[in-house]
């Protein structure tokens, strides 16, 4: 029998799944917690590979602390905090927001050891993660709370820590997300919150990508975008299943990422509301002097990317 082969077209390309053509291979990085859910689903429902894409997901301390690595395209699109993406682009002009992926309701709170209120937190010794949505979540509680900063020591600590340096009374309170918090009141006893985040500012995790790499690789760029709102729309409609996934990739209780969920939305949008959290990073490292050089919103967020998958998503 002769063999055959067959050779395929543009037109019958087009008419093929994604994930029947060839995949890209991408790499992409965030921390370890549900609030980052559509990196983890994406890559545990499948919707990177229905898209095309051969997808790693590295993982680090917080999702602020991956963002870095997007200068000098040692990874393609990262996952964190205000604060790191316009530290970033600082340093990088191509390091921007391509889109609002989590809107941080209930989720970030100061937690004190033996400690009532935020009255008697003066004095005290306060961890803090530097350069992440912790330390832009500090900054906040002191400005609302109209707090003299002099008042407190901060300690710098990963949030991965926190638990463990409460413990040993290496510091007296923290600010961080969840989690830890949630982890630290079962584990130590005599620890509560004192104050969340609701009364404070929404805090919001975005989704950052090299401008220069997503110009240069559209089709990977647009495969990528169309993956996570796909896994931001099963999320918000499946919120057992993704609750499920989310518990496996990060090999955590799923009751308790079930309930972690709850307090956070997700977006995978561009909106008017994100530009504020963007001008409040500016300010803060402005104030702690160490904004490097003046920068907009505007040149931090780029809406390009978002619009390759889906122009109605972009409201600004």
């Amino acid at each position: 029998m002769r063999r055959r082969s067959l050779l395929a077209t543009p037109a019958l390309l087009a008419t093929l799944p994604a994930r029947a053509q060839s995949s890209i291979k991408l790499t992409i990085a965030t921390g370890v917690d549900p609030s980052f859910s559509p990196f983890y689903v994406g890559k545990e429902g499948g919707f990177f590979e229905r898209n095309g894409l051969d997808v790693t997901v590295n993982t680090g301390p917080s999702g602020s602390a991956m963002v870095a690595f997007l200068i000098g395209d040692q990874v393609n699109c990262a996952y964190g905090a205000e604060q790191a993406g316009v530290s970033a682009h600082i340093r990088d002009p191509n390091v921007v927001a391509v889109a609002e992926g989590t809107a941080l309701l209930r989720w970030i709170s100061v937690l004190g050891r033996n400690i009532p209120t935020m009255d008697k937190l003066k004095g005290k010794k306060v961890g803090v993660a530097r350069g992440t949505g912790s330390e832009t979540f500090w900054l906040s509680v002191v400005e609302k709370l109209k707090l003299n900063p002099a008042d407190y020591t901060i300690v710098n600590v990963e949030a991965p820590e926190m638990v463990a340096a409460l413990e040993r009374g290496n510091i007296d309170a923290f600010a961080v997300w969840e989690p830890w918090p949630t982890r630290a009141m079962k584990a130590i006893p005599g620890t509560k919150i004192l104050v969340n985040n609701e009364p404070i500012q929404v805090v919001r995790n975005f989704v950052y990508m090299n401008k220069a790499w997503a110009q240069a690789n559209q089709q990977a760029t647009a495969r990528l975008m169309r993956s996570l709102i796909q896994a931001t729309e099963f999320i918000e409609g499946n919120k057992d299943q993704a609750a499920q996934q989310v518990a496996r990739f990060l090999r955590q209780d799923r009751a308790l990422v079930a309930e972690l969920m709850t307090k956070v939305g997700f977006r995978m949008n561009l909106t008017p509301d994100l530009v504020g959290n963007i001008q409040l990073a500016i300010d803060q490292l402005r104030t702690m002097g160490k904004l490097g050089r003046e920068v907009t919103p505007a040149e931090v967020i780029w809406p390009g990317a978002l619009r390759m998958a889906a122009p109605d998503r972009v409201r600004i």
